[in-house]
């Protein structure tokens, strides 16, 4: 644990925060997050590349990503949660309370890592810096979510086309986060190559096991929901929490004359009038065709593969509707979450 003087003077600019794996680490450790999250997405920045880096315009970059993003793409952030540099330096971005917009169609329930550099073959060389710091930043992701660490928690943006469909590289795919990223962009080169690190990082650390304390999950109803110190109206707002957003879907752990509780450590408290009930589940067909609607009579609109996990917000016969979206899956291919999927 770093001492607070250092972690109290880490470098802001422009809206973001610059720190070391070490400080990530503490910083990391102290952040209180309402949205659950279930996967870690894997990107390349590609341009800009190791060339535009000049080893002190860490900020400048990120405002440059972050005015691409907003003016250019019209998204209402910079899209990624953090940017990871050659060096090793870590920059936030994007509020962890709101999904990201990394993978069409898959960012409900994300963390998005960019990792700054063009990694096709010919391109960008990784330096060491850079792989201590993302193999670093996805085991403490792992550890903070209580994810497993597998391929269906830990994704790279290649495994999804362009239309939002897992297909795993087979075809109408970029090839982000690069084609020699940890040994290559493929399932297998990340269970032979990435994973382990992720294991073997973890295996230093304190690995806390699936949370057994939750009750249910809940989805936000509110466009903003505030977090307080209490199960009323008149307890102040808490100090570290951001309110929570429209369709995050938060852990109870209590419930007290319509309040929840969503801290496990803490007195932080939502009103469950801005809440719709959700259940978990896991995928159980080798792959789950996604319809827009409750009947095969309904377009696909994708696919979800053995081991996912989903949210359903609302149940039509069969039929099971993702989170808040127009996403509906056949209940006959799923079963509720349980404490061992997430060990």
């Amino acid at each position: 644990m770093l001492p607070n003087s250092r972690y109290m003077h880490l470098e802001t600019k422009y809206g973001f925060i610059k720190m070391s794996l070490e400080a990530f680490a503490q910083w990391m450790s102290q952040k209180r997050i309402g949205r659950t999250v279930i996967a870690i997405q894997q990107h390349h920045t590609y341009i800009p590349s190791y060339h535009h880096f000049k080893g002190d315009n860490h900020f400048e970059l990120q405002k440059s990503m972050h005015h691409h993003h907003t003016v250019n793409n019209g998204w209402m952030d910079i899209g990624q949660h953090f940017t990871i540099f050659p060096d090793g330096v870590i920059l936030t971005g994007r509020s962890l309370e709101y999904n990201p917009a990394g993978i069409f169609g898959n960012n409900q329930n994300a963390i998005c890592i960019e990792n700054f550099g063009f990694f096709d073959a010919g391109q960008d060389e990784m330096t060491k810096e850079q792989k201590e710091s993302i193999v670093g930043l996805t085991a403490i992701f792992c550890e903070k979510f209580n994810l497993p660490i597998h391929t269906n928690s830990i994704v790279y943006h290649h495994w999804f086309n362009f239309f939002g469909e897992r297909n795993d590289g087979a075809g109408g795919n970029k090839t982000c986060p690069g084609d020699t990223f940890f040994g290559g962009n493929k399932v297998q080169d990340c269970k032979d190559n990435f994973l382990p690190l992720v294991a073997k990082y973890l295996n230093r650390q304190s690995f806390t096991k699936t949370d057994t304390n939750i009750t249910k999950y809940a989805m936000v109803t509110a466009n903003a929901l505030n977090v307080r110190t209490g199960s009323h109206y008149t307890n102040p707002r808490a100090k570290d929490r951001e309110p929570l957003h429209l369709g995050a879907v938060i852990r109870v752990y209590k419930e007290e004359n319509n309040w929840y509780k969503i801290s496990k450590s803490r007195e932080h408290w939502i009103s469950s009038r801005f809440t719709t009930e959700v259940k978990r589940y896991v995928v159980t067909a080798t792959s789950l065709n996604v319809r827009s609607g409750p009947s095969t009579s309904f377009p696909t609109v994708g696919q979800i593969y053995k081991g996912n996990q989903v949210f359903v917000n609302e149940i039509d016969g069969n039929w099971h509707q993702l989170s808040n979206e127009n996403k509906w899956v056949h209940g006959n291919f799923l079963r509720a979450y349980n404490s061992s999927d997430a060990v």
